[in-house]
Protein backbone atom coordinates (compact mmCIF):
# COMPACT_ATOMS: atom_id res chain seq x y z
CA UNK A 1 0.00 0.00 0.00
CA UNK A 2 1.33 3.22 -0.97
CA UNK A 3 1.73 6.62 1.78
CA UNK A 4 1.05 9.08 -0.92
CA UNK A 5 -1.27 11.80 0.80
CA UNK A 6 -4.27 11.05 -1.46
CA UNK A 7 -4.25 7.55 0.45
CA UNK A 8 -4.34 9.28 3.70
CA UNK A 9 -8.01 8.68 5.29
CA UNK A 10 -6.91 10.17 8.76
CA UNK A 11 -4.07 12.39 9.86
CA UNK A 12 -2.68 13.65 13.20
CA UNK A 13 -0.55 16.52 13.25
CA UNK A 14 1.54 17.32 16.89
CA UNK A 15 -1.61 16.56 18.58
CA UNK A 16 -1.30 17.14 22.53
CA UNK A 17 -3.90 17.16 24.88
CA UNK A 18 -4.49 18.21 28.75
CA UNK A 19 -6.91 17.41 31.40
CA UNK A 20 -7.12 20.40 34.02
CA UNK A 21 -8.74 19.60 37.63
CA UNK A 22 -8.75 22.38 39.66
CA UNK A 23 -5.25 23.77 39.70
CA UNK A 24 -3.87 20.24 37.95
CA UNK A 25 -2.83 19.94 34.51
CA UNK A 26 -2.23 16.76 32.89
CA UNK A 27 -0.74 15.69 29.20
CA UNK A 28 -2.25 12.78 28.02
CA UNK A 29 -1.17 13.41 24.66
CA UNK A 30 2.09 15.07 24.00
CA UNK A 31 2.57 15.83 20.40
CA UNK A 32 1.55 12.51 18.16
CA UNK A 33 1.63 12.28 15.04
CA UNK A 34 -0.67 9.65 12.95
CA UNK A 35 -1.50 9.05 9.48
CA UNK A 36 -4.11 5.92 8.73
CA UNK A 37 -4.74 4.84 5.58
CA UNK A 38 -7.34 3.65 3.27
CA UNK A 39 -7.61 -0.12 4.51
CA UNK A 40 -5.44 -0.40 7.04
CA UNK A 41 -5.59 -2.79 9.88
CA UNK A 42 -3.57 -0.86 13.01
CA UNK A 43 -3.67 -1.59 15.98
CA UNK A 44 -2.53 0.72 19.47
CA UNK A 45 -0.67 -0.91 22.21
CA UNK A 46 0.16 0.71 25.85
CA UNK A 47 0.17 0.28 29.62
CA UNK A 48 -2.48 1.68 31.67
CA UNK A 49 -2.56 5.69 31.27
CA UNK A 50 -0.52 5.55 28.42
CA UNK A 51 -2.93 7.44 26.14
CA UNK A 52 -4.66 5.06 24.17
CA UNK A 53 -7.94 5.61 25.18
CA UNK A 54 -7.68 9.21 24.67
CA UNK A 55 -5.87 8.29 21.61
CA UNK A 56 -8.92 6.93 19.56
CA UNK A 57 -11.18 9.20 21.62
CA UNK A 58 -9.69 12.20 19.27
CA UNK A 59 -9.06 9.63 16.07
CA UNK A 60 -12.89 9.01 16.71
CA UNK A 61 -13.84 12.67 17.30
CA UNK A 62 -15.33 12.15 20.26
CA UNK A 63 -12.78 14.73 21.63
CA UNK A 64 -10.67 17.86 20.26
CA UNK A 65 -7.29 18.21 20.92
CA UNK A 66 -6.06 21.42 22.92
CA UNK A 67 -3.61 21.74 20.62
CA UNK A 68 -2.83 20.15 16.71
CA UNK A 69 -4.63 19.39 13.69
CA UNK A 70 -7.02 16.17 12.93
CA UNK A 71 -7.83 16.18 9.10
CA UNK A 72 -9.93 13.89 7.51
CA UNK A 73 -9.33 13.85 3.83
CA UNK A 74 -7.39 16.05 3.51
CA UNK A 75 -9.83 18.62 5.32
CA UNK A 76 -8.52 20.22 8.81
CA UNK A 77 -11.84 19.27 10.99
CA UNK A 78 -10.68 20.45 14.51
CA UNK A 79 -12.17 24.19 14.27
CA UNK A 80 -15.92 21.96 12.69
CA UNK A 81 -18.31 23.18 15.04
CA UNK A 82 -19.96 20.21 18.15
CA UNK A 83 -23.03 19.74 15.38
CA UNK A 84 -20.35 19.70 12.21
CA UNK A 85 -18.28 17.10 13.75
CA UNK A 86 -21.19 15.07 14.98
CA UNK A 87 -22.55 14.66 11.68
CA UNK A 88 -18.71 13.87 10.14
CA UNK A 89 -18.47 10.90 12.90
CA UNK A 90 -21.62 9.64 12.41
CA UNK A 91 -20.77 9.28 8.77
CA UNK A 92 -17.20 8.32 8.73
CA UNK A 93 -16.85 6.24 12.11
CA UNK A 94 -18.27 3.22 13.50
CA UNK A 95 -17.14 2.81 17.56
CA UNK A 96 -17.31 -1.35 19.07
CA UNK A 97 -16.50 -0.85 22.56
CA UNK A 98 -15.54 -3.52 25.63
CA UNK A 99 -18.93 -3.21 27.30
CA UNK A 100 -20.30 -3.72 24.03
CA UNK A 101 -22.89 -0.64 24.97
CA UNK A 102 -25.78 -2.99 23.83
CA UNK A 103 -29.35 -1.64 25.20
CA UNK A 104 -30.64 -4.79 26.75
CA UNK A 105 -34.59 -3.84 26.86
CA UNK A 106 -34.32 -3.51 22.87
CA UNK A 107 -34.01 -6.35 20.01
CA UNK A 108 -30.59 -7.01 18.83
CA UNK A 109 -32.46 -5.71 15.45
CA UNK A 110 -33.36 -2.58 17.48
CA UNK A 111 -29.31 -2.42 19.05
CA UNK A 112 -28.31 -2.40 15.13
CA UNK A 113 -30.87 -0.05 13.83
CA UNK A 114 -30.56 2.49 16.17
CA UNK A 115 -27.61 4.58 14.18
CA UNK A 116 -30.19 4.62 10.99
CA UNK A 117 -33.03 6.36 12.90
CA UNK A 118 -31.95 9.75 12.97
CA UNK A 119 -30.30 9.52 9.36
CA UNK A 120 -34.47 9.83 8.64
CA UNK A 121 -33.81 6.31 6.59
CA UNK A 122 -37.26 4.48 5.94
CA UNK A 123 -37.93 1.29 7.63
CA UNK A 124 -37.92 -0.71 4.68
CA UNK A 125 -34.20 -0.08 3.88
CA UNK A 126 -33.35 0.12 7.50
CA UNK A 127 -34.26 -3.25 7.29
CA UNK A 128 -31.71 -4.06 4.21
CA UNK A 129 -28.93 -2.40 5.78
CA UNK A 130 -29.37 -4.36 9.52
CA UNK A 131 -29.15 -8.00 7.32
CA UNK A 132 -26.50 -6.33 5.90
CA UNK A 133 -24.31 -5.51 8.98
CA UNK A 134 -25.22 -8.52 11.12
CA UNK A 135 -24.42 -10.59 8.24
CA UNK A 136 -20.94 -9.04 7.47
CA UNK A 137 -20.16 -9.34 11.17
CA UNK A 138 -20.52 -12.96 11.01
CA UNK A 139 -24.10 -13.03 12.88
CA UNK A 140 -27.59 -15.47 12.31
CA UNK A 141 -30.62 -13.87 11.55
CA UNK A 142 -32.30 -15.41 13.78
CA UNK A 143 -30.35 -13.38 17.00
CA UNK A 144 -32.57 -9.87 15.32
CA UNK A 145 -35.32 -10.95 17.38
CA UNK A 146 -33.64 -11.83 20.80
CA UNK A 147 -32.54 -9.98 23.47
CA UNK A 148 -28.41 -9.05 24.18
CA UNK A 149 -28.68 -11.04 27.08
CA UNK A 150 -29.86 -14.06 25.47
CA UNK A 151 -26.61 -14.18 23.59
CA UNK A 152 -22.95 -15.42 24.45
CA UNK A 153 -20.16 -12.57 24.95
CA UNK A 154 -18.77 -13.10 21.46
CA UNK A 155 -22.31 -12.99 19.60
CA UNK A 156 -23.19 -9.92 21.39
CA UNK A 157 -19.80 -8.39 19.91
CA UNK A 158 -20.50 -9.44 16.93
CA UNK A 159 -23.57 -7.53 16.93
CA UNK A 160 -22.26 -4.30 18.67
CA UNK A 161 -19.86 -4.77 15.34
CA UNK A 162 -22.83 -4.99 13.21
CA UNK A 163 -24.22 -1.94 15.12
CA UNK A 164 -20.83 -0.16 13.65
CA UNK A 165 -21.13 -1.16 10.70
CA UNK A 166 -24.88 -0.18 9.78
CA UNK A 167 -24.49 3.21 8.55
CA UNK A 168 -21.27 2.40 6.08
CA UNK A 169 -18.69 4.41 7.76
CA UNK A 170 -15.27 4.44 6.24
CA UNK A 171 -13.05 3.65 9.75
CA UNK A 172 -14.24 1.20 12.04
CA UNK A 173 -12.56 2.32 15.96
CA UNK A 174 -12.78 -1.02 18.41
CA UNK A 175 -11.47 -0.31 22.50
CA UNK A 176 -10.53 -3.49 23.72
CA UNK A 177 -12.89 -5.45 21.73
CA UNK A 178 -11.74 -9.20 23.30
CA UNK A 179 -11.26 -7.24 26.78
CA UNK A 180 -14.22 -9.48 28.28
CA UNK A 181 -14.11 -12.69 26.29
CA UNK A 182 -13.16 -15.82 26.24
CA UNK A 183 -10.15 -16.89 23.43
CA UNK A 184 -12.88 -18.81 21.50
CA UNK A 185 -15.08 -15.76 21.27
CA UNK A 186 -12.02 -13.61 21.15
CA UNK A 187 -10.74 -15.05 17.88
CA UNK A 188 -13.86 -15.00 16.17
CA UNK A 189 -14.46 -11.14 16.30
CA UNK A 190 -10.80 -10.73 15.50
CA UNK A 191 -11.87 -13.20 11.96
CA UNK A 192 -14.82 -10.78 11.86
CA UNK A 193 -12.46 -7.80 11.83
CA UNK A 194 -9.71 -9.50 9.60
CA UNK A 195 -12.75 -10.11 7.47
CA UNK A 196 -13.40 -6.45 6.97
CA UNK A 197 -10.14 -5.72 6.52
CA UNK A 198 -9.99 -7.90 3.86
CA UNK A 199 -13.11 -6.42 1.71
CA UNK A 200 -11.10 -2.74 2.59
CA UNK A 201 -12.94 -1.56 5.85
CA UNK A 202 -10.26 0.70 7.19
CA UNK A 203 -9.86 -0.53 11.47
CA UNK A 204 -7.85 0.79 14.52
CA UNK A 205 -8.14 -1.12 17.70
CA UNK A 206 -6.39 -0.49 21.11
CA UNK A 207 -5.79 -3.56 22.65
CA UNK A 208 -3.80 -5.09 25.46
CA UNK A 209 -3.71 -7.84 23.42
CA UNK A 210 -0.32 -8.92 21.73
CA UNK A 211 -2.08 -11.71 20.34
CA UNK A 212 -4.77 -9.36 18.81
CA UNK A 213 -2.65 -6.95 17.93
CA UNK A 214 -0.16 -9.37 16.03
CA UNK A 215 -3.42 -10.08 14.04
CA UNK A 216 -3.33 -6.35 12.44
CA UNK A 217 -1.01 -4.80 9.29
CA UNK A 218 0.64 -2.23 11.73
CA UNK A 219 1.37 -1.84 15.47
CA UNK A 220 1.97 1.24 17.65
CA UNK A 221 3.31 1.79 20.55
CA UNK A 222 2.29 4.76 22.69
CA UNK A 223 3.60 5.48 26.13
CA UNK A 224 3.15 8.48 28.33
CA UNK A 225 1.14 10.25 25.28
CA UNK A 226 4.01 9.61 22.87
CA UNK A 227 3.96 7.55 19.91
CA UNK A 228 7.24 5.55 20.80
CA UNK A 229 7.69 3.08 17.88
CA UNK A 230 5.97 1.49 15.39
CA UNK A 231 6.45 -2.22 14.28
CA UNK A 232 5.58 -4.52 11.90
CA UNK A 233 3.66 -7.51 13.61
CA UNK A 234 4.65 -10.97 13.95
CA UNK A 235 2.13 -12.96 12.61
CA UNK A 236 3.02 -16.62 13.77
CA UNK A 237 1.61 -14.81 17.06
CA UNK A 238 -1.61 -13.57 15.95
CA UNK A 239 -4.43 -15.03 18.13
CA UNK A 240 -5.60 -16.99 14.36
CA UNK A 241 -2.75 -18.60 14.49
CA UNK A 242 -2.47 -20.60 17.98
CA UNK A 243 -4.44 -23.30 18.69
CA UNK A 244 -7.36 -22.13 21.22
CA UNK A 245 -7.53 -25.12 24.36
Amino acid sequence: MGGDAANIIMQLVDVWKAYRVGDIVTWALRGVNLSILRGEFIAIMGPSGSGKTTLLNIIGLLDRPTKGKVYIDGVDVSALSSDSLARLRNKKIGFVFQQFNLVARMSVYENIELPLIPAGIPPRLRREMVLKALKAAGGEEEWLTKKPTQLSGGQQQRVAIARALVNNPEIILADEPTGNLDRASARTVVETFTKLNSGGQTIVVVTHDPEVANCSNKIYLIRDGVIKDMRSPSKSECLLSKEIK
